[in-house]
């Protein structure tokens, strides 16, 4: 019987794995087509951004409808909305770096100290008491972006800090994201975030100056189009990865969007990172896998 059931978990961990590495891959894919839809071919990342999603939104009906509009029941109205106008705005300053020429391994990598924003923001906000193992490895974690970005660097622009803002963002949202689940099913948190998403960022692109931008030409269409069923796709690799396993034990397979996102750049634009970018990851990476190490241990 034990064997029968470590089998199983094995079977699970594998299946969980596989999904995590699928959504990696999906959401690189995803990154490069809106980037060069923004970079190359001069669509606004305000609209991009609102048709990419339009599209995951249209896709991600039957989830919606799984979940039932029951899940729309809560007593913190105001803090789901203020949780997905964030997510919202940090995907809008994700998109403005892809399109305002900021290396898909630049912004992925930067993008990857969301889970040190989460660890200030919780002690801060939310009073969770954080050990000494986890500020220090929060220290590293920023180190790591600061030699990714390299501001000393004459070729440094200010624009590499968007993709830092999104992880700001993105980070709080997650903080939003804890403290609704407080009161608040997962799937209600979900719901709000399907549903919501899309018309905030309808009123973002209809206030930024080039307005609500149509993609022009087929090729411009298809690729929107393949990022929006892209990212619903992975999404809902994301939640079969995470039903299955623990995030701990997903999280060293959620770090292979760098390599992912980084073979994207290059067959797609020719980008071949610099060895500043592998010294910054192994240091972010390393730190975020000893949080989940240190997480562990005091559960």
């Amino acid at each position: 019987m034990s064997t029968s059931r470590s089998s199983a978990r094995a079977s699970a961990a594998v299946v969980g794995a596989s999904w995590m590495i699928f959504a990696g891959a999906a959401f690189a894919i995803t990154n490069s087509a809106m980037q060069y839809l923004t970079m190359t071919q001069g669509l606004s990342s305000t609209s991009a951004t609102f048709w990419q999603y339009l599209i995951s939104l249209i896709a991600m009906v039957p989830v919606i409808w799984r979940i039932g509009f029951a899940g729309l029941r809560t007593k913190q109205l105001g803090l789901h909305v203020f949780r997905v106008v964030l997510a919202a705005l940090g995907v809008q300053f994700w998109v403005a770096g892809l399109a305002n020429g900021v290396p898909i391994w630049q912004a992925i990598a930067l993008l990857m100290t969301s889970p040190f924003f989460v660890t200030i923001g919780a002690a801060a906000f939310l009073g969770e008491k954080a050990s000494g193992q986890r500020w220090l490895a929060t220290v590293v974690g920023f180190v790591g972006g600061m030699i990714i970005l390299s501001p000393w660097d004459d070729t440094f622009q200010l624009v590499a800090f968007l993709p830092i803002v999104a992880a700001l963002l993105w980070g709080s949202s997650i903080l939003c994201m804890k403290k609704l689940e407080e009161n608040d099913s997962p799937q209600s948190v979900t719901l709000y975030l399907l549903l919501l998403l899309t018309p905030i960022n309808l009123a973002l692109a209809l206030l930024a100056p080039s307005g609500l931008a149509l993609p022009v030409g087929m090729n411009m269409w298809w690729l929107v189009v393949l990022a929006g069923l892209l990212g619903a796709i992975a999404q809902g690799s994301l939640a079969m990865a995470y039903q299955r396993v623990d995030a701990a034990y997903l999280q060293p397979f959620d770090h292979l969007k760098l390599p992912l996102n980084v073979l994207c750049g290059f067959l797609v634009f020719g980008w071949v990172p610099p060895g500043n970018l592998w010294l910054g990851a192994a240091l972010i990476i390393g730190a975020s896998l000893y949080i989940v190490h240190v997480e562990r241990k005091s559960t």
